[in-house]
């Protein structure tokens, strides 16, 4: 057992031991204790206009996405004074909200605003996740579908350093990707994800770092976690954006950053066989960026001239004038 789980059992025994406090008086106590020995990074939630530290209990048994799963969320990093493209992330997760029913209750400028307040909070520098979400609080529809008045906004930023390029290894899942008629797949839905969680259990338990995920027909879609390139005899190609993946903002912008800068992208379909003889693969995606994958099955890869075109594009374009400041 891991020694945080171990230390949080103990905090929670104890916590129960040190009171007599019944039903829900016990569960706040616990809460509290849960606060304390938590095993997350240093946050803070902006909700029902005031902001809240740590990982305050937003939801109850009743609420709609405990059971229903009706959450969208969207992610945007802070890093090095900058968080690039945060208005778009902004508004995909209004767009997000829509698609499964929910009633946006924020615009998305209020979100940015709310974001440079809520970085004054952390030490100057230091690197975090952003993470505006709504989700669904009453029964709606048959009771399946959430109550769009209902609709709750939260946002969460919380500290989570920049992954440093290393060697990633990926390889093919037996999991796929669902179709648009399938699952709401255009959006950033959190019933999305544990399919991916099944491709990365997968992989670490084969040894990997990471999975190619193919679509219903075959095609390969993304990762487990990004988007994916790769290139072959100086052309960049990644998969059709087809409706089973997430067009993902931060492929958008190393598309057009290639392409500005005069290497050839093309989008089309893929299959599992064109990575494993590709030159070079690499991923993109909002929580690393761009990063390097070094392994495909057994076969052993460098950080090509590509990748570190696409890098040194995105944070030289991260930096640049006109890209939001993060104070």
């Amino acid at each position: 057992m891991h020694l945080i789980t171990r230390l949080y059992l103990v905090q929670v025994l104890q916590a129960i031991d040190e009171t007599d406090a019944k039903g829900f008086d016990a569960a706040g106590i616990l809460t509290q204790r849960t606060r304390q020995v938590a095993w997350y990074s240093q946050t803070w939630n902006w909700f029902n206009g005031a902001w809240h530290e740590g990982n305050p209990p937003l939801i109850g048994p009743r609420s709609h996405v405990s059971w229903l799963g009706s959450s969208v969320f969207d992610g945007a990093r802070v890093f090095e004074g900058v968080m690039p493209d945060i208005d778009l992330h902004c508004a995909r997760v209004n767009r997000s909200a829509t698609t499964i029913g929910l009633k946006p209750t924020m615009d998305p400028q209020a979100i940015v605003e709310l974001v440079r307040e809520g970085v004054k909070k952390f030490a100057p520098g230091t690197a975090l996740y952003v993470k505006p979400m709504y989700w669904g609080e009453a029964e709606g529809l048959a009771t399946i579908a959430p109550d769009p008045e209902s609709t709750q906004f939260c946002l969460s930023l919380f500290e989570a350093p920049m992954p440093v390029p290393g060697g990633m290894s990926v390889m093919k899942s037996s999991f796929r990707r669902p179709t648009l008629e399938a699952m709401p797949t255009d959006s950033k839905a959190g019933a999305l994800y544990p399919n991916n969680a099944r491709v990365i259990r997968e992989a670490k338990e084969k040894g990997f770092d990471n999975a190619l995920v193919l679509d219903a027909l075959g095609n390969v879609a993304e990762t487990g976690t990004s988007n994916v390139f790769m290139a072959k005899d100086g052309v960049v190609y990644t998969p059709y954006p087809n409706g089973t993946f997430l067009n993902g903002i931060t492929r958008q912008r190393v598309i057009q950053l290639l392409r500005d800068d005069g290497a050839t992208v093309v989008e089309g379909t893929l299959r599992y066989e064109d990575f494993a003889t590709a030159d070079e693969i690499f991923i993109s995606g909002n929580y690393s960026k761009v990063m390097p994958v070094l392994r495909i099955d057994s076969r052993e890869l460098q950080p090509g001239p590509f990748y570190r075109q696409a890098r040194e594009l995105y944070w030289a374009y991260a930096h640049s004038k006109g890209v939001s400041q993060a104070a």
